[in-house]
């Protein structure tokens, strides 16, 4: 544990402010480019030995998939599937790659992602950048010993009345490569995508997943994939009461809460990066996310599984969002502001509590 410490207090103390100098974007490359680097190095069982935590008691079990720990790392990070195996030598116990878009697509123009700095918190407005989703097969069919998500979405020419071919086609493709699927509706980054979050219109797309789902296994002698849809934090109750109605109406497989938020409540970074348009993630989505996943636990009697996000930058938040109802939970803007360590952390933290 002590060895453990000593990491996460070096990346917050030396490591982190060094590449908080430098446009957050290019960071992200460099750190793309590193962990790559290392690996072939042969630093992998360095970085397995330091993060990882193999413990049969962190195991769990939901929709026919079983997850060597229930802390994971959000889409979003590794979105073309470049990563993944190098990003399990971190101590996740599953990787969501994407989104993911039938074209590829540059996103919105640079510059599109900003560190609110005193407020342990992001904003993004990136667009579904991606390379397309015949990019992704391709570095998918490396071996890996990690589950996979695969986050789907539509390209932003497509129409709203013309979604449904575009995650049709994402999900065809990936099919044979990843392990659940979870569909994008609730980033405020493309332009109308959230009017899809409307009940209509997105019972009618997960219906058509799931006959998909089920055509697909059929064909290839194989079980159905998970599907799981991402919700956005913004929802008021009624519209969460929505949600839980089309779960039940489409038999989904989950929910993944929440995605990013358009609010900008109780900032204290400079008031020209809290008015940059895009999705705010990090410390100040912690509470709200956990608000929405008690409330679709409790108001569904735990009727399905529930994958928590947002705002988890301690082992504290996460075992909170465990208690709210999550029964796993991902990371993503706490894994780039707390460091790698922040995994093995939360994962002895359930040990702990036995959560």
């Amino acid at each position: 544990m002590y060895f453990c410490e000593n990491y996460f207090y070096m990346y917050k103390l030396i490591i982190r402010p060094i590449l908080f100098l430098f446009d957050p974007e290019k960071v992200h490359h460099l750190i793309f480019n590193s962990v790559r680097f290392f690996k072939k190095i042969g630093l992998s069982g360095l970085f397995r030995s330091i993060y990882v935590l193999d413990d049969p008691r962190l195991e769990r079990e939901l929709f026919g998939l079983k997850f060597k720990n229930p802390v994971g790392l959000a889409a979003g990070f590794d979105k073309d599937a470049k990563l993944y195996n190098e990003l399990a030598d971190f101590g996740f116990g599953f990787i969501e790659i994407g989104t993911l878009t039938p074209k590829p697509q540059d996103g919105n123009p640079k510059k599109r992602l900003f560190r609110l700095k005193s407020d342990s918190a992001i904003v993004n407005r990136m667009g579904f950048n991606n390379q397309g989703v015949m990019t992704a097969v391709e570095n998918l069919k490396k071996p890996h010993n990690i589950l996979v998500g695969g986050n789907i979405g539509k390209n932003k020419v497509t129409p709203n009345e013309l979604a449904v071919k575009d995650y049709l086609i994402c999900f065809d493709a990936l099919f044979d490569y990843v392990d659940y699927f979870v569909v994008n509706v609730s980033s405020p980054n493309t332009p109308g995508l959230r009017e899809l979050q409307d009940r209509a219109p997105l019972t009618a797309l997960l219906l058509d997943l799931k006959k998909e789902n089920t055509k697909l296994a059929k064909d290839k002698g194989t079980k159905e994939k998970p599907i799981l849809l991402k919700i956005a934090p913004d929802l008021t109750d009624s519209q969460l009461m929505d949600i839980i109605g089309i779960v039940s109406d489409t038999a989904i497989d989950g929910v993944i809460a929440t995605n990013t938020t358009i609010a900008r409540e109780n900032l204290k970074s400079p008031k020209e990066l809290q008015e940059e348009m895009g999705g705010l993630s990090g410390k100040p989505l912690t509470k709200r996310s956990t608000e929405v996943i008690r409330f679709l636990s409790q108001k569904s009697n735990k009727a399905f599984p529930i994958i928590g996000v947002g705002g988890i930058h301690s082992a504290e938040d996460a075992i909170e969002k465990l208690e709210a109802g999550a029964d796993l939970i991902q990371l993503w803007t706490g894994f780039i502001y707390e460091g790698p360590a922040l995994i093995k952390k939360i994962n002895k933290a359930i040990l702990s509590k036995n959560v």
